[in-house]
């Protein structure tokens, strides 16, 4: 689409927005990254990146406007940006909206569902898709913030969440068939299959997570941890053996499975609220760049608001924090590895 382009990636680093662990660390993310083609690739920061989408969204296109990015290329699985451009405007400018929005989740109902209920009332498209939903979110930054940015979008072909053997599949269906310690060699490029030497998976971390709950006497200081939740997770946490049956017994039909993931993640990540006040962007980190993203980031140095960091500095309260999720990713790995995740957070750790 944009052959002559300096392309810039926001990258989620060690967990993601789904509340999942990445499968991949960061670096290896960033060499993929860089080896497809990728000028200039961004840390996002975990209090955006493990947050719901109008947070995640927040973050990155703040992110995108200091570096001065003039378009975002986003999935979609309508592919119909007019269509996301007048739900994204009724978010904005419909106060009716909001007050369905309420009436919605009074009723009971999740809300990915609440907002996509509210929308049709209000003339707009009901769609739970979740790439349509976030590409919403990236589009309401644009308008509210009134940034120079125009959005594009790129047609979803399957759904995010199907478990399926067709050669272009999920996420989710990669994820299970390493669990299954099965070949997924023709789902991904060759690139990426040599980093799939020891991947992660959230359930790895179920011990800690457990050892968190039942020792903290106060939940509720967490984020996302809402009111009534906290007597639930500690009534299912005493019987629960593994994450999945935890997140079962926690799980209602107003909390979807990804709210009660991510929620899991911030008691994991010791993310409370407070932290959550804190969240605003006051630095860029480049985890690496190509010969042209090293020009290109030389030249928009001059403009940007927010200090660039091009390697670690211990006395950013917020780099400090990302240093200690860095920390906690590490554990379920054998000290050698362990060891080197955390010194490679101070030790040049930019990829060229």
């Amino acid at each position: 689409m944009f052959p002559n382009a300096t392309i810039l990636l926001i990258l989620s680093p060690t967990f993601t927005q789904r509340g999942e662990v990445s499968i991949l660390n960061k670096w290896e993310k960033t060499e993929i990254a860089l080896e497809n083609g990728i000028d200039l690739v961004v840390e996002l920061p975990f209090a955006y990146a493990c947050q719901s989408a109008d947070f995640f969204a927040e973050g990155s296109l703040n992110l995108l406007s200091e570096l001065r990015v003039d378009a975002l290329v986003f999935g979609s699985e309508s592919n119909d940006l007019s269509m996301l451009m007048k739900n994204a405007q009724i978010q904005l400018k419909n106060p009716f909206y909001h007050k369905k929005v309420k009436e919605f989740l009074n009723q009971g109902v999740n809300y990915p569902t609440a907002l996509s209920k509210a929308l049709q009332t209000c003339n707009g498209s009901f769609t739970k898709s979740p790439n349509d939903l976030l590409g919403i979110c990236y589009l309401k930054e644009i308008l509210k913030n009134h940034y120079s940015i125009t959005p594009f979008c790129i047609q979803r072909t399957n759904d995010y969440h199907t478990l399926s053997s067709s050669k272009i599949t999920s996420a989710s269906s990669i994820r299970t068939l390493l669990k299954q310690k099965k070949d997924v060699s023709m789902y991904l490029p060759k690139e990426t299959q040599k980093y799939l030497k020891d991947p992660v998976f959230m359930e790895d971390y179920f011990p800690f997570l457990k050892y968190k709950i039942l020792s903290e006497d106060n939940l509720s200081k967490y984020q996302t941890v809402d009111e009534g939740l906290e007597s639930r997770i500690k009534k299912a946490i005493v019987e629960s053996e593994t994450l999945e049956q935890l997140i079962q017994k926690v799980k209602t039909k107003r909390y979807t499975y990804n709210k009660i993931s991510r929620m899991f993640l911030h008691i994991l990540c010791d993310f409370t609220k407070e932290n959550a006040k804190n969240k605003k962007i006051s630095y860029i980190r480049i985890l690496g760049f190509s010969k042209k993203g090293k020009s290109y980031l030389k030249d928009v140095k001059k403009n940007t608001t927010l200090p660039i960091y091009t390697k670690f500095y211990q006395n950013d309260p917020v780099l400090a924090y990302e240093f200690k999720i860095t920390k906690i990713y590490s554990l379920i790995f054998p000290y050698e590895k362990q060891k080197y995740l955390i010194e490679k957070e101070y030790k040049n750790p930019l990829i060229f």
